[in-house]
């Protein structure tokens, strides 16, 4: 039994969206103004082509709990953590997310996603999100911490709860 969640960008994720495009629009206007073609133009226009194809192909689309794993779904992306190599599963609130500072991450270019520095614990965390609420914090036995948005974020918690007793069961 497959439980599915669709990400669902809310309209503040929209808005982040469009001052993205904004202002990857703006700088290729500025520099189409500054430079009358040659290798400056190119370097840039394939510098900001460069920057969206990574973000874009870095946007996460689903996630995915099976009967053996939590699978994580971005265009060219997939992550598969495996239920016995989860240590815990916990809803976060808001309000703990307020914390976070983008190390290696798209921040509102369709969702949220990439590495982040959690300021109150000092850890690196990875976050797959549609929008900056209903976290579920993901913690696997080397201690890195998964931070993924969904609609239901009790349900998604029970439901991994559930699937790592059997699996502890299993193995005893």
């Amino acid at each position: 039994m497959e439980h599915k969640y669709r990400y669902k960008p809310d309209l503040r994720t929209w808005y982040a969206t469009a001052l993205h495009v904004l202002v990857f629009a703006a700088i290729a206007v500025a520099l189409f103004l500054t430079y009358d073609g040659g290798y400056m133009l190119a370097w840039g226009l394939g510098l900001i082509i460069a920057l969206i194809a990574l973000m874009a192909l870095s946007i996460p689309r689903r996630v995915e709990l099976s009967d053996e794993s939590v699978e994580i779904y971005c265009i060219s992306d997939f992550t598969s953590i495996d239920y016995s190599e989860i240590a815990s599963v916990r809803p976060i609130d808001k309000s703990e997310a307020r914390f976070f500072i983008p190390l290696f991450a798209g921040v509102g270019f369709f969702g949220y996603y990439g590495y982040f520095l959690n300021l109150r614990k000092l850890d690196i965390v990875k976050i797959y999100a549609s929008k900056w609420c209903n976290f579920v914090e993901i913690t696997d036995i080397c201690e890195d911490k998964y931070y993924i948005s969904c609609d239901n974020p009790d349900e998604f918690t029970a439901f991994v709860e559930e699937r790592i007793g059997k699996n502890r069961e299993t193995d005893e």
